[in-house]
């Protein structure tokens, strides 16, 4: 699969990702089905196979269950940690089957500890801050930014993105007093407030990933990819999923 630069990263990733969030939470989805947690097994077949696909972006997170430690192990146990642009974030967690955030310097520095723990690696590619829709209380108010900027520096991170909610705290990443290079958005058929942030974001080279290009499983890949890759500024389309079979068909319609 051809390869798209993310911004001004340096990071070279994969037309399509992984959305990792099905390997390890099943409770309170926003799916339409309901389905059961995969084998330690079957979560190590697809990681191969997804790579085996070109696929090379993973997307976790420590509010997605126990995929962040289902990840550390596959990485562990294949040796393949060098493929993979992997991709984590902070703010949210998800405990007793409910989420709760906290942006506290104290609470980012503990999660960020865990991720790396749990992800048995030094450094993450890319941690995004996991928004609670009150994207500018974020920006400009907590600690988030400045934390991962030193941890940027200590070398654990390498890009700092911004996983948020409205498009007004979007274009306000784009001057936030701590640079951000990557803008994860919600962005499909169905749902195309964020599309005026592509052209402001490509101009300041920051990166784009698309969250719920497929709208929960709503749309088919065959019209939401190519619609959604048809756009240069966006890097890469993460697509989650148990189905080997359903990530090749996918792969179909990605353009290039």
């Amino acid at each position: 699969m051809a390869l798209n630069e993310l911004g001004s990263t340096g990071l070279q990733v994969s037309r399509l990702g992984f959305g990792a969030f099905k390997i390890g939470r099943n409770q309170k989805t926003k799916y339409q089905t309901h389905y059961d947690l995969p084998s330690d097994q079957a979560v190590h077949q697809l990681l191969d196979g997804v790579l085996d696909c070109g696929i090379n972006l993973f997307d976790t997170a420590p509010a997605y269950g126990e995929s962040e430690a289902r990840i550390g192990r596959y990485l562990r146990e294949s040796g393949r940690r060098d493929e993979v642009v992997l991709c984590s974030k902070v703010g949210e967690t998800f405990e007793d089957g409910s989420s709760s955030y906290a942006f506290d310097r104290s609470s980012v520095e503990r999660s960020l500890d865990t991720s790396l723990e749990r992800l048995g690696t030094g450094h993450i590619d890319l941690v995004s801050v996991h928004s609670d829709g009150k994207d500018l209380d974020i920006i400009r108010r907590s600690d988030v930014l400045e934390v991962l900027e030193e941890r940027r520096a200590r070398g654990e991170v390498r890009a700092i993105g911004f996983s948020g909610k409205t498009l007004e705290g979007h274009l306000a990443c784009l001057e936030a007093e701590h640079p951000i290079d990557v803008l994860m958005v919600e962005l499909n058929l169905l749902e195309q407030s964020q599309l005026p942030i592509l052209a402001p974001a490509a101009e300041a080279g920051v990166g784009i990933l698309i969250k719920k290009g497929l709208a929960s499983g709503r749309l088919e890949a065959s019209e939401a990819l190519p619609w959604l890759l048809s756009h240069e500024a966006i890097g890469s389309v993460v697509v989650g999923g148990l189905s080997l079979d359903h990530v090749r068909a996918n792969l179909v319609h990605v353009p290039g």
